[in-house]
C-alpha cells in the first residue's frame, strides 16, 4: 500500500502541473490533481490486484 500512496502523491503533483500549465487556473489544476490521480490510483490497487490473482492461478495451473 506504500507503493500505491507513493504513486498517487506523484501523480497528483504530475496531474496539478499539466492541467495549471495548459488552463493557468489554479482551481482547473486543483480539481484535476485531487480528481484523476485518485480514479487512477483506484484503479490500479485494483488491477495489480486482478494481476496478482492471475499470476497464482496460472502458477498453479502450470504445477498440475
Amino acid at each position: 500500500m506504500k507503493k500505491t500512496l507513493s504513486f498517487a502523491l506523484l501523480h497528483f503533483g504530475i496531474a496539478f502541473s499539466v492541467t495549471y500549465a495548459f488552463t493557468g487556473s489554479l482551481v482547473a489544476g486543483g480539481m484535476s490533481a485531487l480528481v484523476e490521480p485518485f480514479l487512477n490510483t483506484l484503479a490500479a490497487h485494483f488491477h495489480d490486484r486482478y494481476w496478482s490473482r492471475r499470476e497464482q492461478r496460472h502458477a498453479g495451473l502450470a504445477l498440475s
